[in-house]
């Protein structure tokens, strides 16, 4: 059992549509762990971006090859940006196997940016209602699956904390993470709504945490860094690469993220190892900040 600390628990992962992507990699390490996945993917966003997308089939067979006895797969197309998706997602993925223990908002709206000049109203709802509404939904649904109110429950005014039985059980705990990205940490020229979509999640991680915590769901928010997903290839970047190329060459490690530096740490963050950590902004991103 130690060595499959998430045996018996059930993932909802956003964002799996390709192998070189973190969404992938975080569910392959918590399959290896244990766990049953569902995942969501939206291989038309990737289809896209210079990247391009990937083999869905061979995305699905190589996550099913790793399950461990016991544990079930599962996976649905959902276009996020639909205000209905997340509901349907969040019980799509509970009936996997009855219930839903975890819950992996990596999913995000990359591409039909712009500085503050080229800004829209369409081109922030685009990236509002990918990145951050449909984080909070699914976060809501989830969260209300795993400890539904009790009748008559309404909305909160401000400052006002929940009703509690008394201590948590703190080994029995769902456990929620998102993904937010380094527009905290310097300027992010050219990425305007998506920085503003990623922001807001790392700027009420606070207060959504103390709000769940109360019902016995531990949240938490990662930075990845600079994780290289084939947006920092040469060949299939949508940027120019050569000051930040530059920059990785001088740090310690020398190297951009893989998938699986930030994957090693949500793993760790939604098992029993991970459970006093909460409402945190963590960054995994092996120093570069500290270059920047």
């Amino acid at each position: 059992m130690e060595s499959h600390p998430l045996s018996g628990k059930t993932a909802l992962i956003t964002g799996v549509s390709r192998r070189a992507g973190i969404g992938f990699a975080i569910a392959r390490r918590l399959i290896d762990a244990g766990a049953s996945v569902f995942v969501q993917h939206h291989a038309a966003h990737d289809g896209e971006q210079p990247w391009g997308a990937d083999d869905l089939d061979a995305v699905r067979a190589e996550l099913r090859g790793g399950l461990r006895p016991g544990a079930r797969f599962g996976d649905a197309h959902a276009e996020l940006a639909d205000p209905a998706a997340p509901a349907a997602l969040v019980s799509a993925a509970a009936e996997l196997t009855g219930g839903l223990d975890i819950l992996v908002c990596n999913h995000a709206n990359s591409g039909g940016d712009g500085s503050i000049f080229d800004m829209t109203p369409e081109r922030l709802d685009a990236h509002w209602q990918v990145n951050t509404r449909s984080t909070l939904l699914l976060t809501r649904h989830f969260a209300e699956r795993y400890a539904p109110l009790g009748d008559g429950a309404g909305p909160a005014r401000p400052g006002e904390r929940a009703e509690t039985g008394g201590p948590l059980d703190e080994h029995r705990t769902g456990r929620v993470v998102w993904l937010t990205s380094g527009q905290q940490d310097g300027p992010m020229r050219g990425e305007v709504a998506y920085a503003t979509g990623k922001a807001a999640l790392a700027g009420i991680t606070a207060t959504v945490a103390a709000e769940l915590l109360e019902r016995g769901v531990i949240l938490n928010t990662v930075n990845p860094g600079p994780v290289n997903t084939g947006y920092l290839d040469p060949e299939t970047t949508d940027r120019d690469l050569t000051e930040v190329t530059e920059l990785i060459a001088r740090t310690p490690f020398g190297r951009f993220g893989a998938p699986d530096d930030p994957a090693r740490l949500i793993a760790w963050l939604v098992s029993d190892d991970g459970r006093w950590i909460v409402g945190q902004v963590l960054k995994s991103d092996g120093g570069f900040d500290l270059w920047r």
